[in-house]
């Protein structure tokens, strides 16, 4: 996996660690039949350790934590533990904006430079403005290649480059990492899909823009308190080492400890979450809006971001494409959903608005092509079958 790449690649298949016992159970009726499909696909991934949460009709319903954080301490993920969103940080920072736009402060179809204190323009298409719909839906023109030859990362550590110097040494003519091909794609603005992590850098800049704020201040504020989402942080730092799942990557068919990495791009992948913690944005997002007394979009407002689409240039393995959100096939059926993925990270989140059910799955290995398989099996036993 390199960084933040979609998760698409083959990766050999690692050997399988030693796993722990699951910990933190949060019901108590459970005959043991979940408990036991849920340890034979931690088997099955080959993952150090995993945490999964079920949410239905806006509520939280179940919570569990398998295997280990740290492999060499033998410390067992709980409930509590926080692991390394990866690109999942994306549908937070896609809802982020979208509370905007249901304040009336942002239009999805407004040129962006409207609200930016700088201009961005794709060379190729200088008159044709990006908007945030663009943005969301990875169709802005912005491209990624430069961002996957530069080495951004601070390694242990939180990145201490600012976001928006970031952007504008990327996106800006005079700025330091700017390329008229490697900024930005020979497609037009709304033309043709290509996953794209600047561009959802620039929607984070865009949130603290026309808010005022630093976007981590601002779902602090507007999303997480009112959901009430405890051991959640944009940062490193913010994550007790007695919480943290140490990342694990893969080195000649073996798991290996890896450093947490810090990007200037916080608002693409940088969030670190509790599977406790995370579950009310889940809950929300799989049932218009809501979760608990907090109402976080409007039902409209929130079916808008998982309406899917299928622009020009979209890969066959994705079926279709939201608001932040999009829609792949899991053992035969379309599922709405969203994957995270950096070295020693994958993380998977999976909506079904029909019955109001969100479930998400954080582990700390790499990607690997039994892992995604595990993860699918997963999502599809946890948004269908029983909770026992």
């Amino acid at each position: 996996m390199n960084r933040r790449a979609f998760l698409t690649g083959a990766v050999a298949t690692m050997a399988t660690p030693a796993l722990g016992a699951a910990a933190a159970l949060d019901i108590t009726a459970d005959n043991g039949r979940l408990d036991a499909f849920l340890k034979e696909q931690l088997r099955n991934g080959a993952f150090p350790g995993m945490a999964v949460g079920i949410a239905r009709a806006g509520k939280v319903v179940l919570t569990r934590g398998y295997g280990f954080a740290n492999v060499a301490q033998r410390r067992p993920v709980t409930t509590d533990t926080m692991f390394h969103l990866a690109s999942v940080t994306k549908t937070v920072t896609a809802t982020a904006i979208m509370m905007l736009v249901e304040a009336g402060r942002i239009e999805l179809d407004a040129p962006v430079n409207r609200y930016l204190d700088f201009e961005v323009l794709n060379p190729a298409h200088p008159h044709a403005a990006i908007t945030a719909r663009h943005l969301l839906m990875h169709v802005s023109g912005i491209s990624d290649e430069t961002y996957y030859k530069v080495d951004f990362r601070t390694v242990g550590k939180d990145s201490s480059l600012p976001l928006g110097t970031f952007l504008k040494d990327y996106l800006l003519p005079d700025g330091r990492h700017y390329s008229v091909t490697g900024s930005f794609s020979p497609a037009a603005p709304g033309a043709n899909y290509d996953y794209c992590n600047v561009g959802y850098a620039l929607l984070g800049y865009l949130v603290e823009r026309v808010a005022d704020e630093d976007l981590r201040v601002f779902t602090q504020a507007r999303m997480f308190d009112p959901l009430g989402m405890r051991q959640v942080s944009w940062t490193i730092a913010g994550v007790p080492k007695a919480l943290m799942a140490t990342p694990y990557d893969i080195v000649d068919d073996r798991i290996v400890p890896t450093e947490p990495v810090g990007f200037p791009d916080f608002p693409v992948g940088m969030l670190r979450a509790s599977i406790a913690g995370f579950m009310p944005f889940v809950a929300a997002a799989a049932n218009r809006g809501a979760a608990g007394p907090a109402q976080i979009l409007t039902a409209t407002d929130q079916a808008e971001m998982l309406t899917m689409h299928v622009p020009q240039g979209l890969p066959d393995w994705v079926t279709g494409q939201g608001l932040g959100w999009m829609e792949s096939s899991a053992l035969g059926k379309r599922r709405i959903n969203h994957w995270g993925g950096d070295p020693g990270v994958f993380t998977a989140v999976y909506l079904d608005p029909a019955s109001t059910t969100g479930v998400a799955i954080f582990t700390n290995g790499s990607a690997t092509p039994a892992s995604k398989t595990a993860i699918k099996a997963i999502a599809e036993r946890l948004l269908t079958g029983p909770l026992a």
